[in-house]
């Protein structure tokens, strides 16, 4: 068995070990997963979050699914797989990543399927490995591309975390931010709080910290002032599903940013793989939104904010139309409007 191991995720012979994205920034804790129902609930309990690293764990949740039948008949293996990769699909609905890799490891297994179980079982690890190996070079390459529309002195506000601990590494919108340190630009990052997880204050401020680039932390109620008052030239987030016309779900907040971003003249680029653009879907109207627990935004950790029985809404997820996406920045170059054209042609 092969060992693998960065920022997000570590695999190691019969386990997968994730760092508590729960627990950031005032803890780093790590979590063990040794069978699919536990990387089910790691993906659903927010362990681990972010479109690309959902979806590579989830395909060390396919592999962990195998090994627990590995000595099974051929029937029993095939009917606990698709058993496996139902389970695994219903821990968040809104990231396609998720269903990308668990459909690329249940085409490894049926490619493999001649194989005496052992064989078997090397290939479906090798296809997990080969996922998250080629989530960072691709989150690499998407950097490079991305670099080329930051310019040294930029302000750049963000929203939520696009970074390493939302990929298996380097980051996507973050991985842009990289790239463009990394070119020697200075630059300056504005992070949005991102209510009610507060993705932006735990985790992208704690990983930019960590890398040497400079970065401030606002109130998500804070943008379009620093919008007004010039500090922003540019605005870069990811996403955890894109239409085939280029709308974008990202996390709830994304669309009045991007909505503030237009008002003020700032280009707004989405940063995402390939992987996340879903052609399927035709449009963002389409793509299921996640509602998540009502906790969430009437307690911070066990302190409860709001009134008891109040009534709440808290979709994880907003949409932001195609018209206010300046561009998307892939591993292949960035794409521009018409996106059901550029988008269609990254794939051909």
């Amino acid at each position: 068995m092969s060992h693998f191991k960065s920022l997000t995720l570590e695999w190691s012979e019969d386990r997968l070990k994730m760092i508590d994205q729960r627990k950031l920034p005032t803890a780093e804790e790590y979590v063990e997963c040794r069978n699919h129902e536990e990387v089910y609930v790691a993906i659903r309990e927010m362990i681990v979050r972010g479109a690309p690293a959902i979806g590579a764990t989830a395909a060390f949740g396919y592999l962990l699914g195998a090994k627990e039948v590995l000595d099974a008949s051929d029937e029993v293996l095939l009917d606990h797989m698709t058993t496996v990769k139902k389970r695994l699909s219903e821990s968040r609905p809104t990231a396609v990543n998720l269903f990308w890799a668990l459909d690329r490891m249940e085409n490894a297994l049926n490619s493999n399927w001649g194989l005496e179980r052992k064989k078997l079982i090397e290939s479906l690890e090798r296809a997990a490995l080969s996922i998250a190996k080629e989530d960072i070079e691709i989150n690499k390459s998407l950097g490079r591309n991305g670099a080329t529309v930051v310019r040294d002195g930029d302000g750049i506000l963000t929203h939520c975390n696009a970074g390493a601990l939302a990929t298996v590494d380097y980051g996507t919108a973050l991985g842009v931010m990289r790239a463009a340190v990394e070119q020697g630009k200075r630059i300056k990052i504005f992070a949005d709080e991102t209510r009610p997880y507060l993705q932006g204050a735990r985790l992208t401020a704690w990983e930019l910290i960590k890398s040497g680039i400079d970065v401030t932390l606002i109130c998500d109620n804070m943008a379009g002032w620093v919008m007004k008052k010039g500090f922003i030239d540019l605005v870069l987030v990811g996403a955890d599903r894109i239409a085939a016309n280029g709308d974008a779900a990202n996390k709830i907040g994304t669309y009045s940013v991007a909505i503030l971003a237009q008002r003020h003249g700032i280009p707004f680029y989405i940063a995402a793989p390939l992987s996340t653009v879903d052609l399927t879907t035709a449009s963002g109207e389409e793509i299921p939104i996640e509602e998540r627990s009502h906790r969430e935004i009437t307690h911070i950790g066990n302190q409860q904010i709001a009134p008891e029985g109040v009534r709440c809404l808290n979709p994880a997820f907003d949409v932001t139309p195609s018209s206010l996406i300046t561009g998307i920045i892939t591993e292949k170059g960035i794409a521009r409007p018409p996106y059901d054209v550029s988008l269609r042609g990254m794939f051909e």
